[in-house]
């Protein structure tokens, strides 16, 4: 599937977490011995403000750029499309470009539909995220800092509008997805505080990058637009199961 060309689908259900569930409930902060304390209030702040943008907002649709870098490989890949997000756990991730493939997420139930090679795989997020934090973060049944320390990004660790960046780190658990993950790193929108930037850091050196533009919050979404209509000759393939039930 192109999608693991992309990024590893453990990797790519903390993304999905992130952009489902991120930060509806407090988070712990990380200070370490170099951080300094204005730095640690930039970054209280901007979750501040990150959490009442999206305890706000009911449902998200925008266009995405994607940038991965695999590790041993020259060329990064590109790739573009659209994202609708739906509370409670319901997501649709469109690539569109350089070719075409759809993610569908409604809680547990995963489907990576490519027309190309007329397959859909279908499986659970519990199980092909290694993980259960995914599903219960899309539900809103988890906290966030169960799974992740934050802490101010170090260098310049500023982004657009010179507001703070974010580090999200995973606190390591036998079995958990954040084995694959080494950082997130999110950068906001200046005055919105939407979601601009998510980079995933792999503990393998892989870097998948992404960048939200053309956001349009509150759109009133029906649910038809995050079921899959499949043609009738797709073949359905089981996906791998990391994570047992």
């Amino acid at each position: 599937m192109n999608l693991n060309t992309r990024i590893g689908m453990a990797v790519w259900s903390s993304l999905c977490s992130i952009l489902c569930g991120f930060l509806m409930v407090p988070m712990v902060f990380s200070a370490g011995e170099e951080t300094d304390e204005k730095a640690l209030k930039e970054v209280r702040e901007v979750v501040k403000q990150l959490q009442s943008r999206y305890e706000k907002t009911k449902d998200l649709q925008a266009d995405f750029t994607q940038k991965t870098t695999i590790e041993g490989f020259e060329r990064a890949i590109t790739s573009s499309g659209k994202v609708y997000i739906k509370k409670p756990g319901r997501l649709r991730w469109n690539y569109l470009d350089p070719s075409v493939e759809d993610i569908y997420v409604n809680r547990d139930d995963v489907k990576v539909y490519v027309p190309e090679h007329k397959q859909v795989l279908v499986g659970k997020l519990t199980q092909m995220a290694a993980s259960k934090a995914p599903l219960e973060l899309l539900l809103g049944a988890a906290k966030l800092d169960e799974s992740f320390d934050i802490e101010p990004t170090p260098g310049q660790g500023r982004g657009v509008g010179g507001i703070r960046l974010l580090t999200l780190l995973p606190k390591s658990r036998e079995g958990d997805a954040g084995r694959s993950l080494q950082r997130i790193v999110l950068e906001v929108f200046p005055k919105t505080y939407f979601i601009r930037t998510i980079s995933l850091y792999e503990i393998s050196g892989n870097v998948a990058s992404f960048e939200f533009s053309s956001l349009q919050p509150n759109m009133g979404l029906g649910d038809t637009l995050f079921d899959l209509k499949l043609p009738a000759d797709v073949e359905v393939v089981k996906a791998p199961v990391l994570n047992g039930p």
